[in-house]
């Protein structure tokens, strides 16, 4: 099995850094990977400090087979980062396990995705692996893993031939999604305002990825494999991200488990769509009291770790 390529994005927050790569190190699979850090530069003077501390933690990383760094001289953000890393390797190795600088993985997490993406390689309905689960206790029922529609971009891989079907043009996709009155669908079932991001987007009041890419494997007929314990943590939940305000919603103990039984079936888990589905209706009370808009900037805000955006303001 050959090791897929580790990509780390990351920014101007050297201590969530640290956190990664001494968890990281700790994963099975580690010392024969390669690893390529995309540092993003800074937005303004404010972040040259942060962006420092970051380059000189990247400098002293050891344990791996390999380390590529790219140490961006101007900030491209988040989106265009990921975009343009994940493409490149991709084009490279034909595959890529894809983390960002405020999470932490599990010592099976390497394993998992490694093994995952060399079971399901030839499956072209298979379009991407989540390391991170949702903290759903029912999600047990399923037994190691299950496949939904819905992708988690927290520690994630996908394939050369599941990227190529990326589409950054919002428009022609929700044209698409429009004429075959597949909204419905595309909302998880009604549980999500994925059709509200994606009009956002093509309207220029965002700066996202992460939607288009969904769009891109629901037109496509494709799926996300979850493991039904997360391999992924997510740290970054504190506040110190852009546009980001502190919560516990998100989450989860991780994962001791180091084996993993796929199935090849797959079609997409009715009862692992219900649970993610009811995950995303229980927004907090106090959200409830005020009409579909309080949800949709609730949803906003969530969006904002799970999709990797930044809102744009509307002239």
């Amino acid at each position: 099995m050959a090791l897929a390529p580790i990509a780390v994005f990351t920014h101007k927050r050297p201590g969530h850094l640290k956190r990664l790569f001494e968890s990281l190190s700790r994963c099975a699979f580690a010392q024969e990977s390669e690893l390529y850090v995309y540092s993003d530069g800074p937005r303004c003077s404010a972040d040259a400090e942060g962006v420092d501390q970051v380059r000189e933690i990247i400098d002293n990383v050891r344990g791996f087979s390999g380390k590529h760094v790219v140490y961006r001289t101007e900030n491209l953000g988040l989106a265009r980062s990921i975009i343009t890393g994940v493409t490149e390797l991709c084009g490279q190795h034909g595959k890529v396990i894809v983390l960002e600088d405020d999470l932490a993985v599990a010592p099976g997490f390497l394993v998992f995705m490694n093994q995952a993406l060399e079971y399901y390689r030839d499956i072209s309905q298979v379009m991407q692996v989540s390391g991170y689960m949702f903290p759903i206790p029912q999600a047990v029922e399923l037994g190691d893993t299950f496949l939904c529609r819905k992708p988690a971009s927290w520690g994630w891989a996908t394939w050369g031939r599941a990227w190529v079907h990326h589409n950054p043009d919002s428009d022609s996709m929700i044209k698409q999604i429009s004429s075959t009155a597949q909204q419905y669908e595309f909302d998880v079932e009604g549980s999500y305002p994925y059709f509200d991001m994606l009009q956002q987007q093509a309207a220029g009041k965002m700066d996202v990825w992460g939607v288009c890419w969904y769009a891109s494997m629901f037109l496509n007929r494709g799926v996300c494999l979850y493991p039904t314990q997360s391999l992924v943590s997510n740290l970054g939940m504190d506040g110190s991200g852009t546009h980001c305000d502190p919560t516990t919603r998100f989450d989860v103990p991780l994962s001791e488990q180091m084996s993993w039984k796929f199935s090849m079936d797959v079609q997409e888990s009715i009862r692992g769509l219900e649970l993610l589905r009811k995950f995303a209706l229980c927004v907090p009370a106090e959200e409830t009291q005020t009409s579909r808009l309080s949800l949709l900037s609730w949803c906003k805000g969530v969006a904002r770790k799970l999709y990797g955006f930044r809102w744009r303001i509307a002239a």
